[in-house]
């Protein structure tokens, strides 16, 4: 038990605060890709507050390429394969972040993610193809800030027929 002389100059801070997702993507090995640019007349995010907006983001690769095609049934991707698309899809929502927010250390919470997977009329894995990301977010984040509210919903086609777009909420720390 700490004396009440000591307890006063001893600053308890919530563990999520002394986690750095920073350094965990040097622990983990994980090169986020530039911060992406709209494809059409939006923004890739806006603040509002401390609350941050992100655009629905694409799975794109470093090279500019982009991760497309149907995940499951006649589809050319197998779930697994998708949930690596979505990951990809939460990477550049982490270089988005960052761009935003000068720091993933700047993350008080990611809110909600919101998924779009093309896939097959016969498919009905879409929760586990979204897995991708939001893995991606608990491993960066760790479970206090990166878990999160999410809806994972399957369409019929996606814009320049990427298999997979995500959009997410986030909170940040105060300015």
């Amino acid at each position: 038990m700490l004396s009440a002389t000591l307890r006063r100059q001893v600053t308890f801070r919530p563990l999520a605060r002394l986690f750095s997702a920073e350094a965990n993507l040097v622990t983990h090995n994980i090169a986020l890709p530039p911060a992406p640019g709209p494809k059409a007349n939006y923004m890739p995010y806006k603040r509002v507050g401390n609350t941050l907006f992100l655009s629905g983001h694409l799975p794109m690769l470093d090279n500019g390429d982009l991760l497309t095609g149907t995940v499951g049934g006649a589809g050319n991707l197998t779930t697994e394969e998708g949930a690596n698309v979505a990951r990809q899809c939460g990477l550049n929502l982490l270089a988005s972040i960052k761009d935003a927010a000068g720091s993933l250390d700047n993350v008080e919470g990611v809110t909600k993610l919101f998924g779009l997977v093309q896939s097959d009329k016969s498919f009905k894995e879409q929760h586990l193809v979204l897995n991708g990301c939001s893995d991606l977010m608990c491993q960066v984040f760790g479970p206090d800030v990166g878990l999160h509210a999410r809806s994972a919903v399957g369409v019929n086609t996606l814009p320049l027929d990427m298999a997979v777009e995500i959009e997410a909420i986030v909170q940040l720390k105060p300015m």
